[in-house]
């Protein structure tokens, strides 16, 4: 029987395991390099996961299954992007009556058509209901317009009145 191992234990077959356990030594020595960078990325212990990664494949697959699915970078960018999300959401409030969503400047919902808001007797802009006077032309909100200054005159939306008086003259 020895006779027949040394015959097959030739140099040529001792080099080629020697080539294959050198190369499966770099194999594991990368996938503790591998697990403990990546531990690092994923903002984890990247010491503990060392450890276990020592074990030889099972602490690589222990790892694999274990690990957090982003990345810190990408869970910071997640983050980033639902603050953004959030803001631009605070430009747009609810219907009270039926929750539509309704810009922050809508006078009716357009979907229930309840008000919203008041509208400047003088100068038409949307007032939050809590409002006592308007902060664009200083008028006390539920009194009547004070007569218009020289040569201004309320303005009107394009279109209005034009067409309607247009066919009533002769």
């Amino acid at each position: 029987m020895s006779e027949l191992l040394s015959q097959l234990w030739t140099p040529e077959l001792q080099a080629a395991f020697t080539v294959v356990l050198v190369l499966l030594v770099i194999l594991y020595v990368l996938s503790i390099v591998w697990v403990v960078r990546d531990a690092y990325l994923r903002g984890t212990m990247w010491y503990l996961w060392a450890i276990v990664a020592l074990v030889p494949v099972l602490g690589v697959i222990a790892y694999c299954l274990l690990r957090p699915p982003l990345l810190q970078l990408d869970r910071d960018e997640q983050e980033l992007e639902i603050a953004l999300k959030q803001r631009q959401l605070m430009k747009y409030g609810e219907c009270a009556a039926c929750g539509y969503p309704v810009e922050a400047d809508f006078v009716l919902c357009p979907n229930c058509h309840t008000q919203l808001k008041n509208l400047c007797m003088r100068c038409n802009h949307a007032l939050e209901p809590s409002w006592t006077v308007c902060p664009y032309c200083a008028t006390p909100v539920g009194s009547a317009a004070p007569a218009p200054s020289s040569g201004s005159r309320p303005r009107r939306s394009s279109g209005q009145g034009r067409s309607s008086r247009g066919g009533a003259q002769k």
